[in-house]
This record gives C-alpha cells, sequence and structure tokens, in this order.
C-alpha cells in the first residue's frame, strides 16, 4: 500500500515508491462498477478492489442516487484513492440510459469533490483502445485483458466492475508516474491516441 500522496502530477496524486491509487467508476443507475488498482511507475497494476453498488430499480430516483452517493464514499473511505476516473458520458440511442448515466456519473464527480480528490473522464473507446489497443473493442476483450494485466484466474463480473477496473488502469497508464502523455510509441498507446483525437471533435 502507498504511504500516502506527496505531489500531484496531471492530474493524479503520486505516492511514495512511485505507486499510484486509481477509484474507476463506470456510472450506472441499477449497477454502478467501482474498481480500485495500485499503478506503479513501470505499469504493472495490483488489484485494490473491486465491486458494484446496485440499486432497486423500482426505488425513487432519489434514493437511488443517494445509495449509489454512499456506496462510492464507503470505498473511498476504505480504500483512500489519491484520484477518481469515471466513464465520460456520450450520446447514446437509448435516452433513458444514457439519462441514468450522467445522473450517475455527475453523483461520482460529486462525491470525489467532496473528498477534494482530482477526477477526470474518459470515454469507453479511450479506455478500449488503452487496455486492449483497439478502440472498438468488445467486453469480453476488455474483461480478458483486465484479468491478463492484474493477474486474476478470471474476469472480474459483471462486466460493470470490469469496466470500473479499465477505467482506472486507463487513467493510471495515461497520467500515471513515469508515464509520458506524449509518448505514442505501442499499438495500444497509438490507438488511444486516435482515440482520443476523436473524443475532441
Amino acid at each position: 500500500m502507498p504511504n500516502g500522496p506527496v505531489a500531484y502530477r496531471d492530474g493524479v496524486t503520486t505516492a511514495r515508491r512511485g505507486t499510484v491509487r486509481v477509484l474507476g467508476i463506470d456510472p450506472g443507475l441499477t449497477r454502478c462498477g467501482v474498481g480500485v488498482v495500485d499503478v506503479a511507475a513501470d505499469r504493472s497494476a495490483t488489484l485494490v478492489h473491486v465491486g458494484v453498488v446496485r440499486t432497486d430499480p423500482t426505488a425513487a430516483i432519489e434514493a437511488r442516487l443517494a445509495a449509489i452517493a454512499a456506496g462510492i464514499r464507503t470505498v473511498i473511505d476504505d480504500h483512500r484513492p489519491a484520484v477518481v476516473a469515471v466513464e465520460r458520458v456520450f450520446a447514446q440511442h437509448n435516452r433513458q440510459t444514457v439519462m441514468g448515466t450522467a445522473q450517475a456519473s455527475g453523483i461520482a464527480l460529486l462525491v470525489a469533490g467532496e473528498r477534494g480528490l482530482p477526477a477526470a473522464t474518459h470515454t469507453p473507446t479511450e479506455v478500449k483502445a488503452a487496455i486492449t489497443g483497439y478502440g472498438a473493442a468488445d467486453k469480453r476483450q476488455v474483461q480478458a485483458m483486465i484479468a491478463r494485466i492484474l493477474r486474476l484466474e478470471e474476469a472480474p463480473k459483471p462486466a460493470d466492475a470490469a469496466d470500473a477496473l479499465a477505467l482506472a488502469l486507463c487513467h493510471a497508464w495515461r497520467r500515471g508516474p513515469g508515464v509520458a502523455s506524449t509518448t505514442v510509441s505501442t499499438p495500444a498507446q497509438r490507438a488511444w491516441a486516435e482515440a482520443e483525437r476523436l473524443a475532441r471533435r
């Protein structure tokens, strides 16, 4: 476990021993994925926590959002991440789904602000490119890579949990200690840079 934050660099708190602890959040009203990883300067990563904050679809919206906030606060208090990474909301065909995702995303960012933690958002394409080297990878490919990167016997389930870990890794690799944001040398990094370029359009 890191000895505590000592400095900021590009929105990430670096810890002694060159390790950063990131909380990734895959926002959703029914299932909100949460994943915490420790990432070293050499890009190696260790699983700290993974889970899903669930809410009752029949409950009032304010109660569901309060439950999500409480769940995220618990994860932050238990594991003390240095930074929070949240999936950036983007247009979907299902208006109801995107609305719920946006609401949960706002709650995640609010809780990060309450705790004084820097927060960042990343699109699904950016995350897929960072993890698999392919911005259009499917969920199975992302889950398989997460299991491989974190040396797990099987991929975290449900997919929301794996997506949260992918977000955390994406952010740490993009801005973490020892990783220059301008370096675009590997196929995964080139795919990542292209995903970021398209996201800025």
